[in-house]
């Protein structure tokens, strides 16, 4: 009878469990996995969101890779990714400096992560203004040290270096932060051997410091080259053509372009499914790479 009683029990908790659960299953179908399954077959038709959609196979994807304007996006989003071993380099460097316990240090927190919290667009449209060619504050500064200015948000050569400083300063908040957070993990016991043995400031940082911050930094690598590759409103914002001949234009501005300018939305869910398929590809290789490097 006890165990009877119990599986009676266990049968309550699990309906109870799954009335819990099922609303959360239900969001997840209707506004997940249906949509995303949906756009799979869209990007197999011929669709301007007007009218019927018709199935053409794979010829999206056909045309898409014997498009010009994609692959310009596409190696744009590769030279985007350069910005993340710059930020990270920075980040730490930072980090290591604020876990000296410098006075006020706190203040210098806030505002380190005080663009993480603020608002994207107004972000975008502060920094749009600083690289203005005529009063611009960043060619003001130049111009007091003699350099000339320069024509950052209309000259290929460097609108793309202009909105990787702009993705740099935005995410030092978030990366800087995990790393003070993980140098607050390594035992002191480990300096003090080291600084026992004589080991300087470099050697502590190369032998222990660094080694035992890859785990975090294999972990903003992961988080960063996914959000990199997904960039799209500082572009969108600074330069609403996609830069001149097309040097700013990311694989998302590229989606966006063609479904909402274009209304070609077969067109864009097959560059939308391709991206997600780098996306993938790449995270499993940085999954597998990570055994060679990352120190648990």
């Amino acid at each position: 009878m006890a165990t009877q009683g119990l599986s009676r029990l266990n049968r309550k908790e699990k309906w109870i469990a799954f009335i819990f659960i099922f609303p959360l299953v239900l969001q997840f179908v209707l506004f997940l996995f249906g949509p995303l399954i949906y756009s799979f077959y869209i990007s197999m038709t011929d669709w301007n969101i007007f009218g019927t959609a018709t199935f053409i196979g794979f010829e999206n994807y056909i045309n898409m890779i014997q498009n010009d304007r994609f692959w310009r996006a596409m190696g744009n989003t590769a030279f985007y990714l350069l910005g993340i071993p710059i930020g990270l380099a920075i980040s730490m460097v930072l980090a290591v400096w604020m876990n000296r316990g410098i006075p006020g240090i706190t203040i210098f927190r806030f505002l380190i992560y005080l663009p993480v919290v603020s608002s994207i667009v107004a972000i975008t449209i502060l920094w749009q203004w600083m690289y203005n060619y005529e009063f611009g504050l960043i060619n003001h500064l130049l111009n007091s040290v003699g350099i000339n200015s320069v024509n950052w948000l209309n000259n290929r050569d460097w609108v793309k270096p202009a909105i990787i400083i702009l993705g740099i300063w935005r995410g030092l908040g978030v990366s800087t932060i995990f790393y003070l957070a993980a140098l607050q993990n390594i035992p002191k016991s480990l300096y003090e051997a080291a600084e026992i043995d004589g080991a300087n400031f470099l050697q502590k940082f190369r032998h222990i410091t660094a080694p035992l911050l890859t785990p975090m930094t294999f972990f903003l690598i992961v988080t960063g080259v996914i959000n990199t590759m997904q960039i799209f409103v500082e572009i969108q914002i600074m330069t609403p053509a996609g830069g001149p001949g097309y040097s700013s234009a990311s694989i998302v501005f590229y989606i966006w372009q063609e479904g909402f300018q274009y209304n070609a939305l077969g067109y864009a869910s097959a560059a939308s499914w391709l991206l997600g398929l780098m996306i993938f590809v790449i995270t499993i290789f940085n999954f597998a790479m990570q055994k060679k490097w990352v120190h648990q």
